[in-house]
């Protein structure tokens, strides 16, 4: 038995009082919804018809939030105790995945600082194995992470000598004041490394003919001028090998593998989720690690114990043996102190995760996951089988080659039964789904200091792309035949299905805003009443969920460490994404659906701007450019603001306030979020404003509709 456990877990104080709200506000709906019956009953009409089912989507949304609160539970773990249950010598070996696609959106500089920091965790070198994967297939890539290794071996040891806390250089040589002898000469090899890097990026080829190594010359002829991105051989390079390279003080290096996976045009290579299983298969047949690290290129290491403090669950001597993954909350390191456009996803990190923990665990979020590998094989307990090898004593870098070719998965259940899970542009939160289904469960990790930061998109444009494209994906979780609300909930804890019913419909939340960012604004400018007068007891209960709603947002906010004004970011960028983004998921995954046109998977740019970043660390929005998604909130922002103030124009000349008030509140609640949307389109001259073609559109299209919903009445 340990003398010291090596986790804790404690339910949070805040149940009862999240268990008390919930009964409390379903009362509410009920009468609600008992309100809209009786008029759709007595006064039939479209609009009361558009008012029930926005009201009907909020009630099913809003229960599935509340599993959320129902019990969420707090770790907390102690690496100091390890050495009671295992030596250095006894831990199991790991292997880390760091996946990138393009080396222009995501410069090679910005991943290299992301795998220095994982080379040199505090964890065995015999044990530790890092694999890149190269989905762009770019020559220039290797060549950066063959400078990389170099730069590696003195990378290494200095920070293991003055045990570094920030192992990524760019972050230690910008923050770290401390000097020690070698600090000047390891500053000026990394900037010597940057340099040359850069000077290959901006030429867009490597000169081999200026390369003496032989090794690097073979491998990077490999790139002929029929390779592309989408039609290319395996290309698998070892760039540092363990029982082979030692570092200047003469100690053996972690490995280091560079893999981009065969391409062929005519056979799908299903984006991430390829990828991964692909380095699975890879790395199964070079080091075969029980435990794999997924994580993002941009997400480096802030904290070189955090394999430690993942063995504190996976080494607990009483963990459940269908723990498949330990999960640590993303974070990052370029968040404005507003949180402008809701990027430090406060309610993700700090609230939906540890409330299912308490539910048999959280969902996967596609990077900072310490997974069994186990867990990617079948259910707890029975793993299957995975490879068809022709001969198994073929040598391992051989059948490495073998089983990262494209046609290697077909007629088997890659895809389906085993790895990463296809069919949907978010395989992180599918996959963790289906395996949870099989029994499988998983733990968040807290630490205070956070085990990885990663950057944010600082355009609006740039993240709203990017978020319509995890919200489509879910949709096709949600609508599929795996659906939460079926399968999940016969194969799951119902509360957990109902947790990941509520990520899955998320797009949903754009019926009930787009309804009532417009019916009750034009029903206004046409001086029709659709709710009840300040005086009716039935403007009580309104009022009453209107205010419990957001005041319950709020508390949560607070009780998760944030800030009112992060709060108020976050529920104007949720209307801002009902206008858009979940909107346009939905057009994207009906499209898709009917087989009308192919969603690709886009990488999001990881490129600094250095004015759009000076912007958005104002807390100034950043438009730029004209788009769809910036037209559909424009619109919502005009209407909104002709009703307030023709409402206002009613008030005063007619004294119609108790009747008009609610749609007036509405309205006025409606133009103070759409702030900087006008200021975008009239006030700004930067070049972050709106552009005039979008709000010309937006004019235009506010018109119409205008006109459509009164020719209608």
């Amino acid at each position: 038995m340990l003398k010291a456990p090596l986790n804790t877990k404690r339910a949070s104080p805040t149940r009862w009082f999240n268990r008390l709200y919930t009964v409390v506000y379903a009362v509410a709906i009920f009468a609600l919804v008992y309100r809209h019956c009786c008029n759709l009953i007595n006064s039939p009409s479209f609009t009361t018809i558009f008012l029930l089912v926005a009201d009907l989507v909020l009630a099913f949304l809003w229960v599935a939030w509340q599993p959320f609160f129902l019990n969420p539970v707090h770790r907390e773990v102690f690496p100091e105790n390890l050495p009671q249950v295992a030596k250095e010598s006894d831990y199991p070996r790991l292997d880390v995945f760091v996946c990138t696609a393009d080396p222009f959106k995501e410069p090679p500089v910005g991943v290299l600082n992301t795998v220095l920091s994982l080379l040199a965790y505090d964890y065995p070198t015999e044990k530790l194995s890092v694999y890149l994967s190269d989905d762009g297939g770019s020559q220039l890539t290797l060549f950066a992470f063959m400078e990389t290794a170099k730069f590696a071996k003195h990378w290494l040891p200095y920070c293991k000598k003055y045990n570094i806390m920030d192992r990524s250089p760019e972050v230690y040589f910008e923050n770290d004041l401390s000097l020690f002898p070698e600090t000047n000469e390891i500053q000026t090899m990394y900037e010597n490394m940057k340099a040359t890097i850069k000077d290959v990026m901006d030429r867009g080829t490597v000169d081999i003919d200026q390369i003496n190594d032989e090794r690097a010359i073979k491998a990077l002829r490999k790139w002929t001028n029929e390779f592309t991105r989408h039609q290319h051989p395996t290309v698998i390079e070892v760039l540092l090998k363990n029982d082979e390279d030692k570092d200047v003080t003469g100690h053996y290096m972690p490995n280091l593998f560079y893999v981009a996976r065969e391409k062929n045009k005519a056979t799908p290579h299903h984006f991430k989720a390829g990828a991964i299983n692909a380095l699975l298969r890879v790395s199964a047949k070079l080091t075969n690690a029980p435990i794999f690290l997924i994580l993002d290129c941009d997400m480096y290491s802030n904290d070189p114990k955090t394999p430690l403090r993942m063995l504190c669950h996976f080494l607990d001597p009483n963990v459940d043996p269908k723990l498949a993954f330990v999960q640590f909350p993303q974070r990052f390191y370029n968040i404005n102190n507003n949180d402008t456009y809701c990027t430090e996803h406060v309610l993700e990190n700090q609230i939906c995760s540890v409330g299912m923990d308490g539910l048999d665990g959280m969902s996967f979020m596609g990077t900072n996951a310490f997974f069994k590998r186990d867990a990617l094989l079948g259910k707890p307990n029975e793993p299957q089988g995975i490879w068809n090898e022709p001969n198994d004593s073929e040598d391992g870098l051989a059948l490495a080659h073998h089983v990262a070719d494209c046609s290697y998965e077909d007629n088997t259940k890659w895809g389906s039964e085993i790895g990463f899970r296809y069919g949907t542009l978010v395989e992180d939160a599918y996959t963790s789904f289906r395996i949870q289904c099989l029994g499988w469960k998983s733990v968040v990790c807290k630490p205070t200091r956070a085990a990885f930061l990663g950057n944010m998109p600082v355009a609006l444009h740039d993240f709203l792309s990017q978020a319509r494209r995890w919200y489509m994906g879910l949709l096709q979780i949600a609508l599929c035949k795996f659906s939460p609300l079926t399968f999940g909930m016969k194969y799951m804890n119902p509360l957990q299905a109902m947790c990941c019913a509520y990520i899955d419909f998320r797009a949903f939340w754009s019926i009930p805003i787009i309804i009532y960012a417009f019916l009750p604004q034009l029903a206004l400018l046409n001086s029709s009443v659709i709710f009840p007068k300040v005086s009716d007891p039935w403007f009580s209960l309104y009022a009453f969920l209107f205010l419990a709603a957001y005041g319950k947002s709020l508390l949560d906010y607070v009780v998760a460490g944030s800030t009112f004004r992060k709060w108020w970011s976050y529920q104007r960028m949720w209307l801002i994404f009902g206008c858009s983004t979940y909107l346009f998921s939905f057009f994207d995954w009906l499209v898709t659906t009917l087989g009308m046109s192919t969603f690709e998977f886009n990488v999001t740019s990881k490129v600094l701007d250095t004015e759009l970043n000076k912007r958005y660390q104002q807390g100034v929005f950043t438009f730029g450019v004209d788009s769809p998604l910036f037209v559909s909130i424009s619109i919502v922002a005009i209407v909104n603001l002709f009703a307030f103030l023709v409402g206002i124009k009613q008030i005063l000349s007619n004294g119609r306030f108790e009747e008009l008030f609610g749609q007036l509140f509405i309205s006025g609640f409606g133009v103070v979020n759409g702030w900087p949307i006008y200021e975008g389109m009239v006030l700004r001259s930067d070049k972050g404003k709106m552009p005039a073609k979008t709000t010309l559109k937006s004019v235009c299209g506010a018109l119409i509709i205008y006109w459509l919903f009164s020719s209608t009445c």
